[in-house]
């Protein structure tokens, strides 16, 4: 399902959930630090950068795509951590891990609504997002995982690929 939004298109799964891609970037293969953005909602806050699936567009390119958009990096894309679903919002977004290669000056956030981003240790983005993300902070716990399977005990439900 497609409904029109001004300004984009939103996509929505067979169960009414909006389509959404993110990615978890981090530094180095290490993954030691992530890259938060400040929420266009509460400029105070920090997220991980994510948004809606254009029709038709593959949750791997949507990632991509949002990252460049919200965060202004570039890099290679990594593992799919799965698809993590916030009945609150009625969102599933497919999570992925992105090796950050390249920080552009000037992104389209930083411009229209002056989004800026910052790298994390990743306990101290979790203690950011535990407020007010709690799902986001599901993505990043999976990533700190040493065998990077998931485990039962996160908050909301987790769909593996």
């Amino acid at each position: 399902m497609v409904k029109e939004k001004p300004g984009s298109t939103r996509t929505y799964d067979e169960d009414g959930f909006r389509r959404r891609a993110a990615c978890l970037c981090v530094r180095d293969e290490q993954e030691t630090e992530v890259l938060l953005v400040t929420s266009s909602r509460a400029p105070e806050r920090w997220i991980v950068p994510g948004g809606g699936l254009e029709p038709d567009e593959e949750p791997s390119v949507a990632a991509i795509r949002e990252v460049v958009e919200e965060a202004g990096v570039r890099g290679h894309l990594g593992r799919c951590l799965g698809t993590f679903e916030n009945p609150e919002r009625k969102h599933r977004t497919s999570v992925f891990v992105l090796v950050v290669t390249e920080e552009l000056d000037e992104w389209e956030d930083s411009k229209s609504i002056g989004r800026q981003r910052r790298w994390f240790p990743v306990e101290e983005a979790l203690g950011l997002l535990s407020i007010h993300k709690p799902v986001q902070c599901s993505y990043l716990k999976l990533l700190t995982r040493n065998d990077k399977i998931f485990v039962t005990g996160f908050p909301h439900r987790f769909k593996k690929h």
